[in-house]
């Protein structure tokens, strides 16, 4: 990914806490020269030093098998997207786009059952536990996880390369910082609130 020297992250702690709240992403594996894709939620675990992705597929797509000759996997994460009108700067500019993606390689490779399990269960939490009926794992019947264990493949990618950028304006100056900040909260996009409050909170932070 090309990353001017502006928007390039480097702190691994503040990437893996972004991958965590934009977990579902893009798996793409490359077979005879022809890239695939496929989207998916995805569960990010740090084992000792080393980072890893785990996630599921449908047994019936054949990308899970490109895990067993791809050598590189890329996983691409992407959070809040939004539009930058020129009009918004004090001088003459061109139009914009804001965004936050983070890129990372690595080898996959398929998980046993009971790891498929293990990571299955720590999913549901993450995404049940709040609620007020959640539907974990020990709900679930025994009939019913058989069925569906059956039907999917899990995989697991140990990273060996991140790649992040943060477009969020840090190349303008702190005047038309704060108004492409005001401009954003007043559009209807829910994303370019969203990037609004990313960068106003970039800014108390570098106060």
């Amino acid at each position: 990914m090309y990353i001017p020297k502006y928007f390039k992250v480097t702190n691994v702690e503040e990437i893996w806490d972004f991958v965590q709240k934009n977990s579902f992403g893009t798996v793409i594996t490359t077979e005879q020269g022809k890239p695939t894709a496929t989207h998916l939620p995805l569960g990010l675990n740090k084992m000792g030093d080393d980072y890893y992705i785990t996630g599921h597929m449908a047994i019936g797509n054949p990308q899970w098998r490109a895990f067993e000759t791809c050598d590189n996997v890329l996983v691409m994460f992407q959070g809040p997207h939004a539009y930058v009108s020129s009009s918004w700067y004090s001088h003459k500019n061109v139009p914009t786009w804001n965004y936050q993606a983070v890129h990372m390689y690595g080898k996959g490779s398929i998980l046993e059952e009971y790891e498929l399990i293990e990571d299955l269960k720590r999913m549901l939490e993450k995404y049940e536990q709040h609620r007020e009926n959640p539907v974990l794992w020990d709900n679930l019947s025994p009939d019913l996880i058989e069925t569906q264990l059956k039907g999917i493949v899990g995989f697991k990618i140990k990273v060996k390369e991140i790649q992040a950028a943060y477009k969020l304006s840090q190349n303008r100056n702190e005047t038309d910082y704060i108004n492409i900040i005001e401009k954003l909260q007043d559009e209807v996009n829910p994303n370019s609130k969203q990037m609004a409050k990313l960068m106003e909170k970039r800014l108390k932070n570098r106060k």
